[in-house]
């Protein structure tokens, strides 16, 4: 815990206090801490000791911060960059991970770029772009930053999620603006393993899988998730087997399960090889880990059963909560940032989930027959995992898969077939045709988890869709299962009282976010340039999306603010584009009116060439990209109250209609510096 403390105010207050401070501070306590063992004063020892761990997950997770510092500048610069991972195919980019190397000063002289930082570069699709490979050197002229913060209510931290992965900066580099330098043919160690996930990937296209089932093949067996469409994705996620996709503590699991079984027996009969056995295990684990590109979910992983194998060697019984906080504690004492990776988190919940109710929950039923008592056995893991994971799925993915007992029972199995298949038939690649025997037989596995999923998926309420907790409701939910684990471990009226007491404090805060967070009628812009649009809301859930373009972009809109939505109760909104005149909302020619408010939105030219005798009254304009023309030609047409103007517009453009606002008379209001605009009705 102490270490977690540490690493958080660490990574929220990365500047507040100067590394060398923290380094005198260690250096203090490290010599306060032998004086006060040797005077047997524990109590001081203890305070010292919590403040020496607090202090080092503050210099950790600052210093990590501080190395992926780039300096900003607000024009393009020259870089020399070497591509450091496999280029990946986007909607319209091609995304290539880099190292900077060097760069450019004022009078052009080349100077090296300290600790070579991380960037992500988006190059403009063309056929010389689409060439680009892992090792080559580029000199680019780009101006690298991190993303901007668009400031819209609940917004994902992009720029920092960056950040905790390493990554210094992005970059989109258009056509023309680089070319190559040169190829580098050495390999990291990382990039070594990359290439034989990459090679085992081209493997399975050789033996004949394609489509949905070599995207699950390669997910299962090497973490390689590209090939994944979104709509096995969307079935996975509501069923609730999307874990099976990542892999990490379950895939390791069954190849831990599997060398356990055949090395126990051995060491078992032979004490004196129980070291190297164990040994043999987390060896070949690691060899599992460098196979699959050493991602980080599957080093986080062999992490974990590595020590786990290695708490064998004690006679005691070897999981427990001890092994799991000393696992944490090493892992994040290696690399901090793990702590605000998704993947880490329900790993470590489901884990601690099961230590703590498994055991309760398999003696609430025993079956005197086998069967049934390993179907509910896997139950039992299955909903105290859930138990310990569901806040944090709700928190990031505001969803609940209701069936997942169902599913569990489903896929399990099934992935510990497909896995142990697919590692006999990367075994066998040697001894031809013997892979090619095996290949359909894993590719009818894959057809047949899929189906069944696919059915689970059409059965009603698959899913809760739409939920929303903030990071103190799921703080309050975990402290109070452990409450509940505690008033279970020890039934006294002091535990019993501090459950009530957390359960209280729960409801009066959910009920206040809850009173807090509901819609009321109103009009709302967001700062999303790639669709302009005007969200009208109700005292429902129900709301409508008003976009400006006939074939627009929603899909990043709603990603962006489906936390901001979740959050106020909404549903998914009704989007409008063409002439709609149904109450409350009148739509034609780009005019909405809603509640009393009329609202032009204007993209186009067409209405600079149209006269009126009487103006219309508009309440808001709203112009974004698009519009090539001035406010003094639509006054003649429109009696403009307030102007809003989108983040899409240019500089000039947004300084031309500043300028003619403040001649007019006539208010504005500029959505990229605001980053959300919300106007109550009535």
């Amino acid at each position: 815990m102490p270490l977690v403390i540490g690493i958080v105010c660490g990574d929220a207050f990365p500047h507040a206090v100067p590394m060398i401070v923290c380094l005198g501070i260690m250096v203090l306590l490290a010599f306060l801490l032998p004086v006060c063992f040797f005077m047997n004063w524990k109590y001081w020892f203890g305070g010292f000791l919590f403040l020496l761990i607090i202090t080092t997950g503050y210099t950790l997770a600052a210093r990590q911060l501080s190395d992926t510092a780039f300096p900003i500048s607000n024009r393009p610069a020259i870089y020399q960059v070497t591509i450091n991972q496999t280029p990946e195919n986007k909607a319209r980019s091609i995304l290539c991970p880099a190292v900077v190397t060097l760069t450019s000063s004022k009078d052009s002289a080349l100077t090296s770029v300290h600790n070579h930082p991380q960037v992500l570069l988006y190059f403009q699709q063309d056929s010389i772009a689409a060439t680009l490979k892992r090792g080559d050197r580029l000199w680019i002229h780009a101006r690298i930053a991190p993303p901007p913060h668009k400031g819209i209510p609940h917004e994902f931290d992009y720029a920092r999620f960056l950040q905790r992965r390493g990554i210094s900066g992005t970059s989109f580099i258009p056509s023309g603006h680089w070319q190559k330098a040169g190829h580098d043919s050495l390999r990291t160690f990382r990039q070594k393993a990359a290439d034989h996930q990459e090679k085992i990937v081209n493997l399975y296209r050789e033996l004949g899988f394609q489509g949905d089932e070599l995207a699950i093949l390669s997910a299962l067996t090497v973490g390689d998730k590209d090939d994944l469409s979104e709509d096995i994705i969307e079935t996975y996620s509501i069923t609730g087997a999307s874990h099976v996709l990542a892999l990490s503590g379950l895939h390791i699991g069954f190849l831990y399960a599997l060398l356990w079984f055949l090395t126990a027996p051995i060491w078992k009969r032979f004490r004196y090889l129980k070291l190297p056995s164990l040994a043999l295990i987390i060896i070949l684990l690691w060899g599992f880990a460098f196979l699959t590109g050493l991602s980080p979910s599957v080093v986080r992983s062999v992490c974990m059963f590595s020590i786990l194998t290695l708490s064998h060697l004690q006679p005691e019984k070897s999981i427990s909560a001890n092994t799991l906080a000393a696992t944490a504690f090493f892992m994040l004492i290696i690399h901090p940032m793990w702590l605000f990776d998704v993947g880490f988190q329900l790993s470590f919940a489901a884990v601690t989930s099961i230590l703590m109710f498994y055991s309760r929950l398999n003696h609430l039923y025993r079956s005197r027959y086998w069967l049934i008592r390993k179907i509910w056995s896997l139950m039992s893991v299955s909903i105290a995992a859930q138990i310990g994971t569901a806040p944090l799925v709700i928190f990031y993915f505001a969803r609940f898969s209701t069936h997942f007992l169902l599913t569990n029972l489903w896929v399990i199995p099934m992935v510990s077939f497909i896995l142990y298949a697919a590692i006999i038939l990367l075994l066998l690649t040697p001894f031809e045709p013997l892979p090619t025997l095996i290949a359909p037989y894993i590719e009818k596995l894959i057809q047949i988890q899929n189906s069944v999923l696919q059915q689970i998926e059409l059965w009603p309420y698959a899913s809760l869709d739409h939920l929303y907790l903030d990071a103190y409701e799921v703080f309050l939910i975990y402290l109070i299962l452990l409450l509940f684990y505690r008033f279970l471990e020890l039934r006294i009226p002091t535990n019993a009282y501090a459950l009530l007491s957390a359960l209280l404090i729960f409801s009066i805060y959910h009920t206040t976010i809850l009173v807090r967070h509901t819609p009321s009628p109103g009009i709302a812009f967001y700062n999303i340039p790639d669709c302009p649009s005007v969200h009208c809301l109700s005292n429902g859930t129900q709301s409508w999306l008003v976009c400006s373009d006939s074939i627009p972009r929603t899909n990043w809109l709603r990603q962006s603010l489906a936390t901001h939505w979740n959050s106020m109760g909404l549903n998914t909104p009704l989007v409008l584009t063409q002439q709609y005149n149904n109450l409350p909302i009148l739509l034609e020619n780009n005019i909405l009116t809603y509640k009393g408010k009329r609202i032009c939105l204007l993209n186009h030219n067409r209405w600079n060439t149209r006269t009126a005798e009487h103006p219309l009254p508009i309440h808001i304009l709203y112009i974004s990209h698009g519009y090539r023309g001035s406010i003094n030609e639509l006054t003649s047409l429109f009696h403009i109250q307030t102007v809003i103007l989108d983040g899409s517009l240019s500089n000039y453009s947004k300084k031309i209609i500043t300028t003619e606002c403040l001649q007019l008379g006539i208010s504005y209001r500029l959505l990229d510096q605001e980053g959300y605009i919300h106007i109550p009705l009535k």
